[in-house]
C-alpha cells in the first residue's frame, strides 16, 4: 500500500511538472509565433501529444525570421552595399526615364517589391529571357553556357544528385577551374546529401570552391532540416543566369526514361542581361554566409551590359527566407492576384496556403476575375496532397477553377496574368516556402513573355482533369476526415 501511494504521488509530481513545462512552452509559442493558425497547431501538439509536442516545437517551430539567426553579410559591408546599390539605381532609373506600359500599369507591384526588400528588388531592364520547359530543354542550354564561361561560374542548388547530368556538370566545373576561371558551388546539405562524399570531394580536389548551406550537425539535425536553401541559381560571367524549379538530377530529364517513375513537368528561365545582377546578388549573399568570406563589390561580378534596343524585358528578382523582414514572395503573389485585369493562372506542386492567400483568391473570384489553379494529380507526397485537398471545397464553391495534372508530376512554380506580368521561381505556395526555406522568384513585366506563359498553362491544362464541385462533394466520409485532420496540421507541413 505504501509503495502504491508513493508511486501515485510520483505520477502526480510528474504530471504537475509536465503541466508547468507545457505552460511555459505555450507562453513561448504564443510570444514567438506570428501566425495564429501555426500557434494553435503547436499548442494542440504540446497539450494533446505529451513530450513529443514539445520536442517537435523546439525542433521545427522556432521563428528564425524574428530571431535573425541568418544575416545578409553583403549588406553589412558598407563598401559593397554602396557600390551595389549605385549600380542597381543606374539600371532602375534607366527604365523609369524611358517609360514602359506594363511597368507603368503595375507600378504598385514594382514599388512593393523594391520597398519590401530594401535596395535589393530594383527593376532590372535590358533582358532577353528564354522560357525553358523540363530538363530535356534546360540541361543542354545550361551545359552550353557553362562551357563558354570566361571569368566565373556561380552555382547554387537545393538538390544536386550523383547522376549522369550531375557528373556532366561537375566535369565542366572542374575543367573550368583548371583553366583559372573562378568556380563557386553552394549545395544544400540536406537536399544534396548524396554528393557530400563523392562529387563535392572531387570538385574541391580540382580547384572548385564548394560549401554546404547550413551544414547539418547531428545535435542540431532536426532544427537545421527545417531551414533549407531551396534556391536554384546559376550565374555565368555576371551576364547570364538561370533559375526555376528544375534541380540537378536525371529524373528531371524526360529523355532518361529509366530514371523516371513518371513524366516530370517543370519550368526554368534563362536570363541574359542586367537581370543576372539580381541572382548574382542573392548568390553572393548566400556565399558569404556559407563560406564566412567577405566578398567585396567587383565590376567583374556586375559588368556593364549592353543589350540591343529590342531587348528591354524588365524584371525583378525577389528572395525570401528566415533572413527576410517580410515574406516578399508571398506579397508578390497577393499583389498580382489583386492587380490582374481579368485572369491569373497559378501552377504549384504544393498548395498549403496561409489565410491571406486563400482569402485573396476568393476575393478575386467573387470580384469577377478568373483564378485558375494547376496542381498535381500525381504526387510525391500523400500527406501534402491530403492537406492541399482540404482547401479545395471553399475554392470550388467560390468559383476557382482547379486542374489536376495527370500526364506526370508537375513541379513548376509559376503564375501569369492577362495584364502582362508573370513569375517563375523556386517558391511553392505553402507555409514552408513562405516562412522557412530560402527561396528566389523572378517577376517579369512583358506581354509577349506572359503570352508564352499562358500558352504553356493552357497546354498543361489539356493534360489535366478539371475538378467539378458536384463530383468533389461525392468523396467518401473517410476521405473528408483525412482532409480535415491534415488541415489541422497543415501550418506545420
Amino acid at each position: 500500500m505504501i509503495s502504491l501511494f508513493f508511486e501515485s504521488e510520483w505520477v502526480i509530481y510528474i504530471e504537475v511538472a509536465y503541466f508547468l513545462i507545457a505552460t511555459l512552452v505555450a507562453v513561448r509559442i504564443i510570444y514567438d509565433t506570428d501566425s495564429i493558425s501555426k500557434t494553435l497547431a503547436y499548442l494542440l501538439l504540446v497539450f494533446f501529444v505529451p513530450v513529443f509536442g514539445i520536442i517537435f516545437y523546439f525542433s521545427f517551430g522556432i521563428n528564425y525570421r524574428r530571431r535573425k539567426m541568418y544575416s545578409k553579410k553583403l549588406i553589412a559591408n558598407d563598401n559593397y552595399a554602396e557600390r551595389f546599390y549605385s549600380r542597381m539605381r543606374e539600371v532602375h532609373l534607366d527604365l523609369q526615364q524611358q517609360g514602359h506600359p506594363i511597368v507603368d500599369q503595375h507600378r504598385s507591384l514594382v514599388n512593393l517589391l523594391s520597398n519590401a526588400i530594401v535596395g535589393e528588388g530594383p527593376l532590372l531592364v535590358d533582358n532577353n529571357v528564354e522560357l525553358l520547359q523540363n530538363g530535356e530543354t534546360f540541361f543542354p542550354r545550361l551545359l552550353e553556357d557553362l562551357r563558354a564561361a570566361k571569368h566565373h561560374i556561380h552555382i547554387e542548388y537545393y538538390i544536386y544528385e550523383n547522376t549522369e547530368i550531375g557528373r556532366d556538370i561537375a566535369d565542366i566545373l572542374k575543367a573550368k577551374a583548371q583553366e583559372g576561371i573562378e568556380v563557386r558551388f553552394i549545395y544544400d546539405d540536406f537536399g544534396s546529401r548524396s554528393i557530400r562524399k563523392n562529387i563535392v570531394k572531387d570538385l574541391r580536389a580540382n580547384g572548385v570552391q564548394a560549401f554546404a548551406f547550413n551544414k547539418i550537425i547531428l545535435l542540431a539535425l532536426a532544427n537545421r532540416l527545417n531551414y533549407r536553401n531551396h534556391r536554384k541559381i546559376v550565374v555565368i560571367d555576371g551576364q547570364i543566369a538561370y533559375t526555376g524549379g528544375i534541380n540537378i538530377s536525371d529524373r528531371y530529364d524526360n529523355r532518361r526514361k529509366a530514371e523516371n517513375d513518371f513524366f516530370w513537368r517543370d519550368t526554368h528561365i534563362r536570363i541574359e542581361g542586367s537581370g543576372a545582377y539580381g541572382l548574382q546578388h542573392v548568390f553572393l549573399t548566400d556565399w558569404n554566409f556559407c563560406s564566412k568570406e567577405n566578398i567585396n563589390f567587383s565590376a567583374d561580378y556586375f559588368p556593364k551590359i549592353h543589350m540591343g534596343k529590342q531587348e528591354t524585358l524588365p524584371l525583378q528578382v525577389i528572395a525570401s527566407g528566415p533572413d527576410s523582414d517580410v515574406p516578399s514572395i508571398l506579397f508578390s503573389v497577393l499583389q498580382a492576384i489583386q492587380a490582374t485585369d481579368h485572369e491569373i493562372c497559378i501552377t504549384t506542386p504544393y498548395y498549403i496556403p496561409d489565410e491571406s492567400l486563400q482569402v485573396a483568391i476568393k476575393i478575386a473570384v467573387l470580384s469577377g476575375k478568373k483564378v485558375k489553379l494547376l496542381l498535381p494529380g500525381i504526387t510525391d507526397s500523400l500527406t501534402v496532397k491530403l492537406a492541399s485537398e482540404s482547401y479545395f471545397q471553399e475554392l470550388l464553391e467560390s468559383g476557382v477553377e482547379i486542374y489536376l495534372y495527370k500526364k506526370g508530376f508537375i513541379h513548376a512554380k509559376t503564375w501569369v496574368t492577362d495584364s502582362g506580368i508573370s513569375s517563375v521561381g523556386t517558391c511553392n505556395l505553402d507555409h514552408r516556402s513562405f516562412d522557412l526555406n530560402f527561396e528566389v522568384n523572378v517577376v517579369l513585366y512583358d506581354m509577349d513573355f506572359a503570352n508564352q506563359m499562358r500558352d504553356m498553362f493552357k497546354e498543361d491544362c489539356k493534360n489535366s482533369i478539371k475538378l467539378e464541385l458536384e463530383r468533389w462533394n461525392k468523396r467518401s466520409k473517410w476521405h473528408r476526415l483525412k482532409n480535415s485532420i491534415l488541415r489541422l496540421l497543415s501550418p506545420l507541413l
